[in-house]
Protein backbone atom coordinates (compact mmCIF):
# COMPACT_ATOMS: atom_id res chain seq x y z
CA UNK A 1 0.00 0.00 0.00
CA UNK A 2 1.48 3.49 -0.82
CA UNK A 3 -0.15 6.79 -0.96
CA UNK A 4 0.55 8.75 -4.31
CA UNK A 5 1.25 12.32 -2.64
CA UNK A 6 4.20 10.75 -0.40
CA UNK A 7 7.43 11.75 -0.69
CA UNK A 8 8.92 8.02 0.78
CA UNK A 9 6.50 5.99 -1.46
CA UNK A 10 7.84 7.44 -4.03
CA UNK A 11 11.32 7.43 -3.11
CA UNK A 12 10.88 3.43 -2.58
CA UNK A 13 8.84 3.69 -5.97
CA UNK A 14 11.83 4.92 -7.50
CA UNK A 15 10.47 7.91 -8.60
CA UNK A 16 12.55 10.10 -6.52
CA UNK A 17 15.81 10.10 -6.48
CA UNK A 18 17.81 8.90 -2.44
CA UNK A 19 20.87 7.51 -1.51
CA UNK A 20 19.86 3.81 0.14
CA UNK A 21 21.86 2.73 2.78
CA UNK A 22 19.44 -0.21 3.23
CA UNK A 23 16.93 -2.14 1.98
CA UNK A 24 15.77 -5.51 2.75
CA UNK A 25 13.00 -7.04 4.97
CA UNK A 26 10.12 -4.41 3.74
CA UNK A 27 12.63 -1.69 5.08
CA UNK A 28 13.88 0.81 3.53
CA UNK A 29 17.09 3.49 5.50
CA UNK A 30 18.23 6.58 3.23
CA UNK A 31 20.27 9.61 3.66
CA UNK A 32 18.37 12.59 4.72
CA UNK A 33 18.65 15.51 2.22
CA UNK A 34 18.68 18.22 5.38
CA UNK A 35 21.04 16.85 7.59
CA UNK A 36 20.48 17.56 11.67
CA UNK A 37 23.85 15.78 12.16
CA UNK A 38 26.74 14.55 10.76
CA UNK A 39 24.63 11.18 10.25
CA UNK A 40 21.19 11.55 9.96
CA UNK A 41 19.53 8.54 8.03
CA UNK A 42 15.47 8.21 8.02
CA UNK A 43 14.48 4.42 8.32
CA UNK A 44 10.72 3.35 7.25
CA UNK A 45 8.53 0.64 6.31
CA UNK A 46 8.16 0.30 2.30
CA UNK A 47 4.57 -0.01 3.89
CA UNK A 48 2.53 3.26 4.02
CA UNK A 49 1.72 3.83 7.65
CA UNK A 50 1.42 7.62 8.27
CA UNK A 51 2.84 7.34 11.80
CA UNK A 52 3.31 5.34 14.98
CA UNK A 53 0.24 5.75 16.05
CA UNK A 54 -1.80 4.79 13.01
CA UNK A 55 0.70 1.86 13.25
CA UNK A 56 -0.66 0.54 16.21
CA UNK A 57 -3.71 -0.45 14.53
CA UNK A 58 -2.92 -1.02 11.00
CA UNK A 59 0.74 -2.78 11.78
CA UNK A 60 2.14 -5.47 13.48
CA UNK A 61 4.78 -6.14 16.54
CA UNK A 62 7.33 -7.19 13.97
CA UNK A 63 7.22 -4.85 11.79
CA UNK A 64 8.18 -2.10 14.51
CA UNK A 65 10.40 -4.35 15.69
CA UNK A 66 12.36 -4.80 13.08
CA UNK A 67 12.59 -0.90 12.19
CA UNK A 68 13.68 -0.19 15.13
CA UNK A 69 16.09 -3.11 15.22
CA UNK A 70 17.47 -1.79 11.82
CA UNK A 71 17.65 1.55 12.74
CA UNK A 72 19.80 0.73 16.10
CA UNK A 73 22.23 -1.55 13.96
CA UNK A 74 22.48 1.43 11.12
CA UNK A 75 23.02 3.66 14.28
CA UNK A 76 26.24 1.86 15.94
CA UNK A 77 27.37 0.93 12.24
CA UNK A 78 28.38 4.48 11.91
CA UNK A 79 28.71 5.80 15.41
CA UNK A 80 29.69 4.94 18.52
CA UNK A 81 26.65 6.88 20.09
CA UNK A 82 23.21 7.64 18.70
CA UNK A 83 20.02 9.07 18.88
CA UNK A 84 16.35 7.51 17.62
CA UNK A 85 13.90 10.02 17.21
CA UNK A 86 10.09 9.26 16.31
CA UNK A 87 7.57 12.12 15.30
CA UNK A 88 4.07 11.55 15.30
CA UNK A 89 1.79 14.42 13.83
CA UNK A 90 2.52 17.83 13.06
CA UNK A 91 3.17 19.12 16.54
CA UNK A 92 5.82 16.27 17.53
CA UNK A 93 7.67 18.14 13.91
CA UNK A 94 6.56 15.41 11.82
CA UNK A 95 6.41 17.22 8.38
CA UNK A 96 6.90 13.39 6.67
CA UNK A 97 2.94 11.28 6.60
CA UNK A 98 5.04 8.34 6.43
CA UNK A 99 6.36 6.51 9.52
CA UNK A 100 10.30 6.94 9.68
CA UNK A 101 13.22 6.89 12.94
CA UNK A 102 15.89 9.43 12.58
CA UNK A 103 19.00 8.55 12.92
CA UNK A 104 21.08 11.08 14.38
CA UNK A 105 24.65 10.49 15.37
CA UNK A 106 28.48 12.11 14.67
CA UNK A 107 27.84 14.45 17.48
CA UNK A 108 27.23 15.22 20.40
CA UNK A 109 22.84 15.64 21.26
CA UNK A 110 21.78 17.69 23.97
CA UNK A 111 18.72 17.01 26.69
CA UNK A 112 16.42 17.70 26.38
CA UNK A 113 16.57 17.79 22.67
CA UNK A 114 13.79 20.11 21.64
Amino acid sequence: MSSTNCIFCKIIAGEIPAKIVHRDNGIMAIEDVNPQAPVHLLVFPERHVANIAEHTFRGSADEIACLMEIAAELGAKNAGGFRLVVNTGADSGQTVDHLHVHVLAGRHMSWPPG
